[in-house]
């Protein structure tokens, strides 16, 4: 039996036995059932992709079922295995794993475990289907079941308010999007007359030119179905318009923020793209949009990064900036190079939210940056944990020597914009050079304000509660040390338990050696067999990579070194300038902290007519019409009736008598006239 069914469908297997058997089942079982079937997918991914790696495997197919034979439309329910695939079967994999290692400690006290796990590998489950998808109705599936997956685990905790508001935004803004990624299918099935994906790419090149009459007017064929595919790539991978659910779903158990950001949800926009790279290859002008979109969202959410306080939400911000990135990179021409810092971008951010999760585990739920400080000597292993993350996403490394992940991958994505010499790369070049500079200073500032300088936990609400459980012998978790003024002074913070800490470590090693084991299969010359017509790889474009002038390899580590230097100025050296610069700026600084105001926008332009148009049509509508004329007027014709059905039921034998009587008389007369 074909490996691919063991990796795609234990996951399934452990997430209905842990959801079904719940508590009953037991909080150990159902944590070892689930995270051994994600060890066990994982173990089965890694020789997959090395044999790709090496060049001694061949994509092909594997059948599970006959799915729908209705007229022209027939296809089975088939798993796609080729590099493509590999790649993302390890991301999705190693990290789902290693969060549900991880989970086991940072879920130990929480009473609905088994839902939790469940929840989890039922996610992993659907970005399997999503990316072992044959067809495009099967990538649909997946791609609703990562909506629906990340719809429960963003509201698990549904008793509190603005949990449950998360999770309700971000199905609905994913719906949006899905609209789009819909109306594309049917397009594309209108076009081709088949939703095989291998049939469609073929077909592709031979489509371009062409057009399609679409809302009263000629459209390029090609241009309008990738569009519409790309508005759901834009949901699901949160760019610019679709973006405003991901920072909400900061609200759900820290190990989902990691598996959503680095390895599932947000990852499946930018594998679209590249799966149907021969699609949009064959329209400059959805290349365009998707380079131009991309670059946009990457230095929109870059600079809401640099003024935000919550150390999740600051990972989020660049988590949508991350994948701007890669749809740079996509959209001029080199979905490799996408696909490479979709690769190592799962593990030095699944590091750097894991690592946030452990100094929240460690400041009792505090997530204000603001109430930090001091760390490093308290939490050392964490520390180092994120210094390996940031050095990663910061792109730190020398050319031609080493580099972390992240210089390696980020930098191909920079090189290939400016290789390609459009003018949408050459925007998407200068945005995301200027972003780099951002991303370098907020990733600092996260670590500066986290680990160095003085402790500011008294102010922290978390921590003085937290203190006063343990002075009275309630809360395990603090470490209070004598009573002091402040009240916190004597806190201690605790490293992350063992089951924490080993997926901390593991991902650092990705972190540090990712890019640099990696990035000659992915982006070197000559590795067109590594892909093995996977993607639209394009050799001339990985030449034209390599030969960019020396001072585009040099200016990312350039604005590295500055976005360093000013946030250790800022938050080391002189800790006051920030509220400085802040009051100096003041209207942009507002703008830009307030997340440029997109979801007071969005309240005004759709959230409050939404609610007026539902109220009026449930005052008018439902209760004034519907109800006035339905139940409640039937009700009142039943009551009228028996109103008048009781002056005849007095009780009087006469009475009755005479109805008697008169029915008697009518029925003769009937029968006499007739």
């Amino acid at each position: 039996m074909d490996p691919i069914l063991f990796i795609v469908f234990l996951p399934l297997a452990a997430a209905i036995i842990a959801g079904l058997g719940n508590r009953a089942l037991g909080n150990v079982a159902a944590k070892s059932v689930t995270t051994g079937a994600l060890f066990v997918s994982c173990a089965l991914s890694w020789p997959i992709f090395l044999s790709f790696l090496g060049g001694h495997a061949e994509p092909h197919v594997v059948q599970v079922l006959q799915w729908v034979q209705s007229g022209s439309m027939v296809f089975d329910w088939a798993l796609r295995v080729d590099t493509l695939t590999a790649v993302m079967l390890v991301v999705v994999t190693s990290v789902s794993a290693l969060v549900h290692l991880y989970s086991w400690g940072y879920m130990a006290e929480d009473p609905d475990q088994p839902r939790f796990f469940a929840y989890l590998s039922l996610f992993t489950f659907a970005m399997l289907m999503l990316v072992t998808a044959d067809n495009l109705v099967q990538m649909f599936f997946g791609w609703e079941g990562v909506g629906l997956a990340s719809y429960l685990l963003i509201g698990f905790w549904f008793k509190k308010p603005s949990a449950s508001a998360a999770a309700i935004k971000a199905f609905v803004v994913n719906r949006v999007g899905d609209l789009g990624f819909m109306l594309g299918i049917f397009g594309t099935f209108l076009v081709f007359n088949t939703v095989s994906i291998p049939e469609i790419l073929a077909g592709s090149p031979g489509m371009a030119g062409s057009t399609i009459h679409f809302l009263g007017m000629q459209w390029d064929t090609m241009t309008i179905l990738c569009i519409l595919l790309f508005i759901g790539a834009m949901g699901k991978s949160a760019q610019l318009g679709l973006h405003t659910w991901l920072p909400d779903a900061m609200e759900g158990p820290t190990p989902v923020s990691a598996l959503i950001h680095a390895a599932t949800m947000v990852t499946a926009g930018v594998f679209m793209v590249c799966r149907l790279s021969p699609m949009f290859e064959a329209s400059p002008t959805a290349m365009a949009v998707v380079t131009v979109v991309g670059a946009c969202t990457l230095f929109f959410a870059a600079t809401i990064g640099t003024t935000q306080w919550d150390i999740k939400r600051v990972i989020a911000y660049s988590t949508c900036s991350q994948l701007g990135y890669m749809f740079v990179a996509a959209g001029v021409g080199a979905p490799g190079a996408a696909m490479f810092h979709l690769f190592t971008h799962a593990f030095f951010k699944a590091l750097l939210f894991l690592g946030a999760g452990a100094v929240i585990h460690a400041m009792h739920h505090e997530q204000d940056m603001r109430f930090y400080g001091g760390l490093r000597k308290h939490i050392p292993l964490t520390y180092w944990a994120m210094m390996a993350g940031t050095l990663a996403i910061t792109g730190v490394g020398i050319v031609d020597v080493f580099g972390f992940a992240g210089f390696y991958s980020k930098d191909s994505i920079l090189e290939a914009a400016y290789a390609s010499s459009g003018q949408a790369g050459l925007f998407g070049f200068w945005m995301g050079i200027f972003a780099a500079l951002l991303t370098s200073f907020y990733s600092w500032r996260l670590i500066f304000l986290t680990f160095y300088g003085k402790p500011r936990w008294a102010g922290s609400e978390h921590i003085q509660h937290a203190v006063h459980d343990d002075h009275h012998g309630h809360d395990d978790h603090a470490h209070a040390h004598g009573h002091h003024d402040d009240g916190t002074a004597g806190y201690r913070p605790h490293e992350a338990p063992l089951n924490m800490g080993v997926p901390l470590v593991v991902l650092s090693l990705g972190a540090v050696l990712a890019g640099f084991v990696f990035h000659h299969e992915f982006i070197s010359e000559g590795t067109g067999h590594f892909w093995k017509g996977s993607i639209a790889f394009a050799e001339h474009t990985i030449h034209a990579l390599h030969e960019v002038p020396t001072w585009v390899k040099w200016a990312p580590f350039a604005v590295m070194l500055t976005g360093l230097l000013t946030a250790y100025q800022f938050y080391i050296r002189k800790p006051e300038t920030p509220a400085q610069v802040a009051a100096q700026l003041g209207g942009i600084y507002r703008f830009v902290y307030n997340k440029w105001y997109f979801d007071e926008l969005y309240d005004r332009i759709f959230v409050r007519p939404a609610f007026w148009l539902g109220e009026k049509f449930w005052k008018w509508g439902d209760i004034g019409l519907i109800d006035r004329f339905g139940p409640n007027g039937a009700a009142w014709v039943v009551a009228q009736g028996s109103r008048g059905a009781q002056r005849f039921q007095s009780g009087y034998v006469y009475s009755y008598a005479l109805v008697m009587l008169l029915g008697l008389t009518a029925a003769i007369s009937w029968v006499m006239v007739h």
